[in-house]
């Protein structure tokens, strides 16, 4: 067998092994969703993010997938496993945002919505920073650089989620006479299994992200970059163990996982080329701000049931700042400018198109249904039938 050839061979089951990895981060969500929404919005989570999987998907295959790119090519392993890699990337955004707007929000209209992120916005996204890039050699020209998506994936959710909670608004009674009324989350064991699938998928987000792994230096890059994805996740669980003691000392595991989130949000912006010490300090700043963001966006009223804009909107501008302070590589500048054409292209784009879509179907469900429950609205199903249902 040729060199080449095993090298294609490799680098093609290398893209397919990651793409897996990533394709767990789907019942990650769910999971987690699932277990931070009370249990008569289950089957509608579940429902939800299953529909998200296929229609982003399909909207990519179809049309996406050419607008990000520019075509279907490559050279070093097989296009098919190069596009399937990606398609993997594509319904998170949107999963991001699913969280944020859950127990209130509408499963067609959100539907509508994701067809046209994996058709148009998420793609055009990618082809001004890791694709095609219609708009090279202009001011709108990214040199950002975001190896797996702090800004191209999680800010970009995030932002989408920030303009659906503007349209949407928050759950039924959640901000009532200046207070704000916790309400818990419905299943602990689902929280902790579907965060930690989306810590093992991660290790795919970002180590299949390398690009390759058919030679001795990339193999190093790829495990390096493994490393340094796991070392944020224990950073940032960690501070946010430790923040929570320190502040009601007690240890709340929701926290702590989102904790673990936030740090591997931030390292996704330049995993491959920090050094073994550095990630701690971003997971330990990333775990951190979730902390203190989740309070913050309550006190403006903003209702993320899953601390979603804590966890993949702060944390994914944090994560692309960090790349151009610790890497001398990376222009800080650029980054900031990355930052800013994304999130102002996809906020006012989202707004507009929630707007209009909300216009032809209402997406956020009346008092009565959400008083009743998205599960019998929806779906009909029940998660938990034999259950007394939490009003």
């Amino acid at each position: 067998m040729l060199e080449a050839d095993f090298k294609y061979i490799i680098d093609t089951f290398f893209m397919l092994f990651a793409m897996t990895l990533i394709i767990f981060m789907v019942p990650g969500f769910a999971m987690l969703e699932a277990g931070l929404v009370r249990t008569k919005n289950v089957s509608s989570v579940l429902t939800t993010n299953v529909m998200i999987y296929t229609v982003a998907s399909l909207a990519f295959l179809l049309f996406g997938y050419q607008l990000a790119f520019g075509g279907w090519e490559s050279t070093s392993s097989s296009i098919w496993a190069v596009f399937m890699f990606q398609m993997a990337f594509v319904g998170k955004t949107v999963n991001i945002m699913s969280g944020g707007v859950s127990e209130r929000v509408r499963i067609i209209p959100l539907a509508i919505f994701t067809l046209i992120m994996g058709a148009v916005i998420y793609p055009l996204v990618v082809n001004v920073s890791w694709g095609a890039d219609m708009l090279k050699g202009t001011f709108l020209d990214i040199e950002m650089y975001d190896l797996a998506g702090s800004t191209v994936i999680h800010s970009t959710g995030g932002w989408a989620l920030l303009a659906a909670i503007m349209v949407i608004g928050s759950r039924r009674g959640r901000y009532q006479d200046g207070k704000i009324k916790v309400i818990p989350a419905s299943n602990i064991p689902l929280v902790v299994l579907g965060a930690l699938l989306l810590w093992i998928g991660w290790f795919g987000f970002n180590g299949g992200s390398v690009g390759t792994i058919s030679s001795i230096e990339k193999a190093d890059a790829v495990a390096k970059t493994i490393m340094n994805t796991n070392t944020a996740g224990l950073a940032g669980a960690l501070v946010a163990a430790l923040l929570m003691y320190v502040r009601y000392k007690l240890f709340d595991i929701t926290m702590i996982l989102n904790g673990a989130l936030g740090g591997l949000v931030a390292i996704t912006a330049a995993a491959n080329y920090y050094d073994m010490f550095t990630p701690i300090f971003i997971g330990l700043v990333g775990g951190a701000l979730v902390v203190f963001a989740v309070p913050m966006f309550d006190k403006l009223k903003l209702d993320d049931p899953v601390g979603a804009l804590s966890v993949h909107l702060v944390n994914g501008i944090w994560g692309t700042l960090a790349a151009g302070i610790f890497v001398e590589e990376i222009s800080f500048m650029a980054q900031v400018k990355g930052i800013l054409i994304v999130g102002v292209f996809t906020f006012i784009v989202s707004f507009v198109v929630l707007i209009a879509i909300n216009k032809i179907s209402a997406f956020r469900a009346d008092d009565e249904a959400q008083l009743m429950g998205m599960d019998i609205n929806e779906c009909g199903v029940e998660a938990y039938p034999e259950f007394k249902r939490a009003i």
